[in-house]
């Protein structure tokens, strides 16, 4: 297939179309580098330097596209608190934009990159698509709003398009791998600590009603989530929006994850305990389901160690190299 990958030079959109690379997909990456790498483009990939509200209709038009996959979006929830005009903008606004260009171009086939912050805090786990959607905050209410956008252009459109709502991405896929320049994930942190750029990890509640008294999440490695996407490339239909989660369907706490980096790296390094911060949920596990039944798709790399291996050597190979070549 000929496609579009927006936020391609991101942490998975990179691994994604490094993936798609490698088994013969015909690639074009749209990306403004505000926050990806684009050393982390794959070999061999057309680039294209610009933002997706001005210029995806450009590349569109020239043709023959098969379809996109989007990535391209503001992801820090906290920002998007402070700043939710720069969301609603950045994310739901360039996204219909994107929407239209694909309708003016005929381009058949949208996978978009959602997000388990759609649903909020869950009533219940593990969460399933069926679960209520009552986002917490601006950015978790942007995707949301984009799947409903999608769903009305699927139907009016015969648009052929499937949301992907993945949960805590983590590991390392090639050069693709957590580089960014404000990192907010638990493992990219902790693996930061071993390394000695930060002085500790605070460690978020000690008395949630869990194992261990501290919260518990679902991790995904990033080559799992490629493969779903590459999936969902080839299941999507005419005039249908599929949802699907994407986790592992196994939790691991914070101490988990903490003692699994110590004995990837044999490092020791701080730990403090901190006060719950508010709107944290004790336990964040997806169900996977009905991915499962209908995309065929399987996560293969849920150990947790494998993860937290990848994501190291990428840190310490890559990640200094990646960093510096930010525009």
């Amino acid at each position: 297939m000929r496609l579009l990958v927006t936020g391609g030079a991101g942490y998975v959109g990179s691994a994604c179309a490094t993936l798609l690379a490698e088994r013969g997909h015909d690639l074009v990456v749209l990306d403004d580098l505000s926050t990806g790498n684009r050393d982390a483009v794959p070999a061999g990939v057309e680039f294209v330097e610009g933002e997706v509200g001005a210029d995806a209709h450009r590349v569109l038009a020239r043709g023959d596209f098969d379809g996109v996959l989007h990535f391209a979006a503001l992801s820090l929830v906290g920002e998007s608190v402070e700043a939710p005009e720069k969301y609603w903008r950045g994310n739901v606004v360039a996204t219909l934009s994107l929407l239209e260009a694909m309708r003016a171009t005929r381009t058949p086939r949208l996978v978009f990159s959602s997000t388990a912050a759609t649903y909020g805090e869950p009533e219940s786990v593990p969460i399933t698509e069926r679960a209520p959607t009552a986002p917490t905050n601006p950015y978790g209410a942007t995707k949301l709003a984009i799947d409903h956008a999608i769903t009305s252009y699927a139907h009016a459109h015969d648009l052929a398009a499937i949301s992907l709502r993945y949960f805590n991405v983590a590991g390392a896929y090639g050069n693709a791998g957590e580089n960014r320049k404000v990192e907010t994930h638990l493992i990219p942190l902790v693996l930061q600590a071993a390394l000695g750029h930060r002085d500790k990890i605070s460690v978020f509640g000690d008395d949630w009603p869990t194992a261990d008294g501290t919260a518990v999440r679902d991790y995904i490695h990033v080559l799992d989530l490629a493969e779903a996407h590459a999936m969902a490339l080839a299941q999507a239909r005419p005039g249908t929006h599929g949802i699907f989660n994407l986790g592992s369907g196994a939790g691991f706490s914070v101490r988990e994850v903490i003692e699994s980096c110590k004995r990837v790296t044999g490092r020791d390094f701080t730990v403090e305990d901190a006060p719950r911060r508010a709107g944290d949920p004790a336990v964040l596990i997806a169900s996977s389901q009905l991915a499962m039944d209908e995309l065929g798709w399987r996560p293969a790399h849920t150990d947790l160690d494998e993860i937290v291996t990848d994501a190291w050597r990428f840190i310490q190979e890559l990640g200094p190299r990646a960093h510096s070549a930010r525009r």
